[in-house]
């Protein structure tokens, strides 16, 4: 379990096909340490468990792989050597919950559509796919690559998002141009929520 709040930006150092999965090597500045093997680690939002881990310079390199689900499912299947991807380590009980609840399981991916630069900030509009649309409220928390992010408007598929200084500096959303694929993952509130609606219509 996740919060959204970004811990990390690490680097994918290494990608190697092993049969139907995919090992990806991540840099990161985490203690070696303090990584379990069996950890689980947010990439980008995609929850992934760790494999093997060894120190490195300013920190360490983490292993994880990736099975046809999420390759299907998620961006991760078109990450390249050199892609940064935002880092969450797993929730602590006791732990600040600085964003909302994230699971790491991602529902799809949803795309940049618009790109609005001011003095400081960012506003994107994204699109994301019917089915996970209908998750995404005014004022919601919605998770994007990871990252917990407040839902501004909301228009039929499509919905928005504004940026600060600081998330734009301590992520890889500066990075995040028109067309961009990203990781979505909807509240999970919102989820059970429709669920319950969707029960008692069928009278169950």
């Amino acid at each position: 379990m996740f919060t959204g709040i970004v811990t990390d930006v690490g680097e994918i150092v290494s990608r190697e096909a092993e049969g139907e999965v995919i090992r990806f090597v991540i840099a990161a500045r985490y203690d070696a340490a303090g990584v379990a093997l069996g950890a689980s680690i947010a990439c980008d939002g995609v929850c992934l468990t760790v494999t093997a881990v060894e120190p490195a310079r300013a920190g360490c390199r983490f292993s994880a792989q990736a099975g046809p689900e999420t390759l299907a499912v998620t961006t991760v299947g078109g990450w390249t050597v050199g892609r940064r991807v935002n880092l969450e380590r797993a929730l602590k009980i006791g732990d600040e919950l600085g964003g909302h609840v994230v699971l790491g399981h991602v529902d799809g991916v949803a795309r940049i559509v618009a790109r609005e630069d001011g003095p400081e900030t960012v506003r994107f509009t994204f699109e994301a796919p019917a089915g996970i649309a209908r998750f995404v409220a005014v004022k919601g928390s919605v998770c994007l690559d990871g990252t917990s992010l407040t839902v501004n408007t909301v228009e039929g598929v499509r919905f928005t998002t504004h940026l600060i200084p600081h998330t734009l500096h301590e992520t890889t959303w500066a990075d995040r141009r028109v067309g961009d694929p990203v990781n979505i993952e909807a509240d999970m509130m919102a989820r059970y929520a429709a669920r319950l609606a969707e029960a008692r219509d069928l009278g169950y």
